[in-house]
């Protein structure tokens, strides 16, 4: 079992898996569904061929949160839709201050460095 569970870890979570009817027995919901949100644009699951919809694990992930959003909390499909750019834009702001952040620190390191070299050649 732990060994099958490594093994899931280590493949792409993006890798398309699962056919839509695996899908939906996965998210407890009628592939109708899935096809609905893909149409609304929540999901994009690959193409195989021209017919053939396959889910990775993160097409999964991503609709069991849009069930959670929709069944649990009431959320409409529109607001689902807002809920996730929001998502995604925090997701890039939070990789954007990172980056900052590493530059900063590098800089200050740099400067630290400098002024130590300057002053063990004052002394």
């Amino acid at each position: 079992m732990a060994q099958r569970d490594r093994s899931r870890d280590d493949r792409d979570s993006h890798e398309p898996l699962y056919m839509i009817s695996v899908a939906a027995r996965l998210c407890e919901v009628h592939p109708q569904t899935l096809r609905l949100y893909e149409r609304v644009g929540l999901v994009k699951p690959r193409r195989v061929g021209r017919k053939n919809r396959m889910y990775s694990d993160a097409d999964i992930e991503r609709l069991r949160q849009i069930q959670r959003l929709t069944q649990d909390l009431g959320v409409n499909l529109a607001g689902v839709e807002v809920i996730f750019s929001l998502l995604e834009q925090m997701e890039s702001m939070r990789k954007q201050m990172e980056e900052e952040m590493s530059r900063m620190r590098m800089e200050l390191e740099n400067e630290i460095r400098n002024l130590r070299a300057a002053r063990s050649r004052n002394r």
